[in-house]
Parts: C-alpha cells; sequence; structure tokens
C-alpha cells in the first residue's frame, strides 16, 4: 500500500477502522481493541483489500 498520499492514507484507514467497529474479521494478529489502531496495524501489515484509484491517466 506504499505510495499513497496522507490523504488516501487518511481515507484508507477511516474506511477499514469503520468495517472493523461493525465487526469485519481482523486481518492480523494484534493486542489492540480500537478499531483505528487495529487499522493502522493493518495498513502498516500491508494486508489491507484496498486499491486506491486515481484519475485517468
Amino acid at each position: 500500500m506504499r505510495g499513497t498520499n496522507r490523504y488516501e492514507k487518511a481515507r484508507i484507514l477511516g474506511a477499514r477502522a469503520l468495517q472493523v467497529s461493525y465487526g469485519a474479521p481482523v486481518l492480523i494478529e494484534t493486542d489492540q481493541t480500537e478499531p483505528i489502531l487495529v487499522a493502522a496495524e493493518e495498513y502498516d501489515a500491508n494486508v489491507l483489500p484496498f486499491t486506491v484509484r486515481r484519475g485517468e491517466e
């Protein structure tokens, strides 16, 4: 997930944290309980199933 800017990262983390808060399965082993921290660990582990689509190139 490298190559994303800070706005894309914030959007990805927010979307994933919302999913986790609604009960989505966590994709890594973690001791964290806060959804945003879980999402951040998943982002750092590069396991998130998100694709960033930018404008026509």
